[in-house]
């Protein structure tokens, strides 16, 4: 049945085939998928492979490999086939991985304690204290359980002779699991029958595993406190950080960076909107060495100072222990047999690839003997040295490689090359075929709080980017699979879809307290750095809408040849200018033709260094969007991740044309208009909320008042001949055409604008809400800046309307006064904007909330 599927599967014979056996049958476990895929119509495939892409770029899921033009926006890469692997043999595979996780845990605590293995020589004390990844000042703390090594993950090759051998330990901060739940949610979106007829085992309780683990190990909570956890990320740029904030999410840890924490009293703290909140357990991803610039490294401005002295005195639990990447380096492999023997009393039931360590000579001169069968690495962690194949070096290379391991021979490491098997992938061309690509399998395990490791019952497979490559990297480039475990139960994998693992702990080490406490609890920790976002998340969200407003009712009488119509516009480019629009000088002797007034608005939309462009608003709304991303529903994110792509990227100097343009801002206001209504129906009204909202009305009120100070200074005549624009420009067209059925006229469109409460886009109504969302905001301290538009409120409700009438002897007085207010109204709520920044979002000595 599966032959015409496999007739131009390329094997090679010195590769072990994932799929299919020595004699070029498939093999048993593999059977299934391949004859499910063999019924599918070619097209059928392909558009399954073009919905996993859709469903990545719907996510955001993304790794950020540096030399990419795309940066942190570049998507992550998932191929339609999984690898597959059957129930027998991964028994024994995740046996071997929790016992080397369970060794490497030892190891860590020896060394940072006892330091039997070093004194009874069966670690070479320059091994240990010869890098940079053994930390003194950790030297003799003692972590809560005497778990070292909380998550723990390792890098498997598969040997021509289907042996698994171990390549590379990741102790530190182990990325992948949460790509690896990410892949499994889009895989069974893509194939769920395959998925389900195979009984593929679902990943859950390893993140139950984890979430319950860290609880239960929380120090401070003797008292039935709940533990509050954190999940502590270098930010935004790091290559990683799409996968902190899927996992911060999904576990319902808050996401944050260390200037989010402080240290009191050798106690960690969060700092919330409300003061500070204990901090018990810390899950980092941030490197150990970075972590406390008062005992560590003295230059990083990504950690929290005290944090080592914390942890010595046990008040707070990090997973992994500070200290933890001794382990990753590869010199330890080859002694790791005998240290297995004498920790465990086991031999060491997964093998590393053999391996060399230069700092003993005769290592070193077998390495230099045999290079061309070996490959060199770095010996340590913190080096940087990609992996060198000695069977590629020509004469003058050998040479200065063999110079380098004699000038230092403990830095690096002689590994036996070993050939990575190979798996299929979907082509990516027209054509309907699989290709062949190296792989590496990565697996993951986590430490139970009652002892030994749950290994997660999948992984992390990563694909060479091309065929007849042996380095498997994302910064290189590479793909992912998803990691298809059989079990022999029926699937439970539907679990895996999209059901977030978070909630309240599992309460078996609480006994005593109610879960309802933690639940009531649990609602208002929103860090100062959550809170910035969202408040800015709103300013920005608000803003885009607002200027594609502008935009749209002022490019809509580009091509009008009418009189009025010309003059109307002309006034609206000057209000445009006025608010920030880059446009060409406009004077009563010097008008520019419409095709140069198209060329401005245009580029206002697509020019992404333009402070008040479209472009440029979009993607300040998205990068706060991202930052806060556990605090969004995947319906929330998804909208605001597709909204950058609304905007195309342009050629320089190219000018849209009109009906591009109009296109383009409406698809903008229609997804801020989705954004506002998620805002409203989709998020919990908690003090986030409240900032969110808060923003959202402090741009609305700078965006009107502003539009407001530049129209009343048009001579009477021009502006009545904007109304309808001016009407357009605030969202409030089809409110006066349904309350007051006639063409605008002057009064009853500046009460609208201006003086109708009842009117969401009204300066009245936004002082209104003002007041609303700043007592939601901290309600226990004061905003004193909330009080300055406040007192304007009563200003605005003491004109008089009939003072505007253009037959008042009040008039020119009433334009006057009602200009200086749209001024006052927008310096002080610019003034609020800079008391929430300078007492929430970067709180210096904010009190210690109640019940800490």
């Amino acid at each position: 049945m599966y032959r015409r599927l496999l007739e131009t599967y390329p094997t090679e014979a010195d590769r072990y085939d994932e799929m299919l056996a020595d004699d070029g049958e498939l093999r048993p476990h593999w059977r299934a998928l391949i004859d499910g895929l063999q019924h599918l119509p070619p097209e059928t495939l392909r558009r399954r492979a073009r919905e996993v892409r859709d469903a990545i770029a719907a996510d955001g899921v993304t790794y950020n490999v540096y030399a990419d033009p795309k940066g942190a926006t570049r998507p992550w890469e998932l191929d339609l086939l999984p690898q597959i692997i059957a129930a027998e043999e991964w028994r024994t595979l995740s046996a071997a991985v929790a016992q080397r996780a369970a060794l490497l845990n030892a190891v860590l605590a020896d060394v940072y304690g006892s330091q039997t293995l070093l004194a009874e020589g069966l670690l070479p004390p320059a091994l240990v204290f010869g890098q940079h990844g053994y930390l003194w000042p950790c030297r003799g703390i003692a972590p809560p359980g005497g778990v070292h090594l909380h998550l723990y993950a390792i890098d498997l090759a598969r040997s021509p002779d289907g042996q698994w051998w171990a390549v590379a330990d990741r102790a530190q901060g182990p990325s992948g699991a949460g790509y690896a739940l990410q892949n499994r949610q889009i895989m069974a979106r893509a194939l769920p029958d395959a998925m389900a007829g195979m009984r593929v085992r679902s990943l859950r309780e390893y993140f139950d595993t984890m979430r319950d683990s860290l609880a239960q190990l929380a120090p401070g909570t003797e008292d039935g406190e709940a533990p509050l956890i954190v999940l502590l990320t270098p930010g935004p740029y790091n290559e990683t950080y799409s996968e902190h904030a899927f996992l911060a999410h999904t576990l319902g840890f808050p996401l944050v960076e260390g200037n989010d924490l402080t240290v009191r009293g050798d106690m960690a703290y969060l700092k919330t909107i409300g003061g500070l909140r204990r901090v018990h357990v810390i899950l980092r991803r941030l490197d150990d060495n970075y972590c406390d610039p008062l005992e560590l490294r003295s230059d990083s401005a990504l950690g929290v100072p005290g944090l080592v002295q914390a942890a010595r005195l046990g008040n707070v639990l990090i997973s992994n222990a500070l200290g933890s990447s001794v382990v990753e380096s590869s010199a330890l492999h080859g002694f790791l047999p005998a240290i297995s023997q004498r920790l465990l009393g086991q031999p060491l039931a997964l093998p590393s690839v053999a391996s060399w360590w230069c700092g003993e000579k005769p290592a070193l001169a077998y390495t230099i003997e045999h290079l061309e069968k070996l490959v060199i690495v770095p010996a340590f962690s913190s080096m940087r040295h990609e992996p060198v194949f000695g069977y590629t070096l020509n004469a003058a290379a050998r040479a200065r490689l063999i110079d380098s391991l004699h000038a230092q021979p403990h830095a690096y490491v002689a590994q036996e090359w070993v050939r990575l098997s190979q798996a299929p992938v979907l082509s990516r061309s027209g054509e309907y075929r699989l290709m062949s690509r190296a792989v590496s399998l990565r697996v993951f395990a986590v430490a139970r709080a009652d002892g030994g490791y749950c290994v997660m019952p999948g992984g992390l497979t990563r694909v060479a980017p091309r065929q007849r490559k042996d380095v498997v990297s994302m910064q290189q480039g590479g793909a992912s699979k998803d990691v298809w475990v059989l079990g022999t139960a029926p699937a439970d994998s539907a679990a895996d879809v999209s059901a977030p693992i978070s909630g309240a702990p599992r309460r078996r080490f609480f006994d005593t307290v109610p879960v309802a406490a933690d639940v009531i609890r649990g609602s208002i920790d929103i860090s100062s750095h959550a809170g910035e976002n969202l408040f800015w998340m709103g300013r920005y969200a608000e803003r885009t809408d607002k200027i594609a407003q502008l935009l749209r009712s002022t490019l809509q009488r580009i091509n009008d040849i009418q009189a009025d119509s010309r003059e109307t516009l002309y006034a609206a480019c000057e209000t445009c200018a006025g608010l920030g629009v880059d446009m060409p000088a406009l004077t009563a002797s010097a008008r520019p033709s419409p095709g140069a007034l198209q060329q401005n608005l245009t580029a206002a939309i697509v020019n992404r260094s333009t402070a008040l462009g479209i472009a440029n608003n979009l993607r300040r709304l998205h990068q706060c969007g991202y930052q806060v991303r556990e605090h969004l529903s995947l319906d929330n994110w998804q909208a605001l991740n597709r909204m950058p792509s609304l905007i195309p990227e342009a050629a320089p100097g190219a000018v849209l044309t009109q009906a591009a343009a109009l296109t383009i801002l409406n698809n903008v206001i229609g997804a801020c208009a989705g954004l506002a209504g998620h805002a409203l129906d989709d998020m919990t009204r908690d003090e986030g909320w409240h900032f969110l909202m808060l923003g959202r009305h402090i741009e609305r009120i700078i965006h009107i008042a502003g539009l407001f100070s530049h129209f009343l200074v048009l001579p009477p005549q021009r502006r009545n001949l904007a109304l309808q624009w001016l009407l357009e420009a605030a969202s409030s067209i089809v409110t006066y055409r349904v309350r007051y059925r006639r063409l605008p006229e002057w009064l009853p469109v500046l009460h609208l604008l201006i003086f109708d409460s009842g009117n969401p886009h009204s300066i009245a109504f936004q002082l209104g809400m003002l007041r609303t969302y700043a007592g939601g905001v901290a309600p226990h301290l004061s905003l004193q800046s909330v009080e300055a538009p406040m007192a304007l409120q009563a200003k605005l409700e003491a004109f008089e309307l009939k003072d505007f009438d253009r037959d008042s002897l009040f008039v020119a007085d009433a334009d006057t006064r009602l200009l200086q207010l749209m001024h006052e109204l927008i310096n002080a709520v610019s003034g609020i904007s800079d008391e929430l920044a300078r007492r929430f979002f970067t709180p210096l000595s904010a009190p210690v909330s109640q019940g800490v």
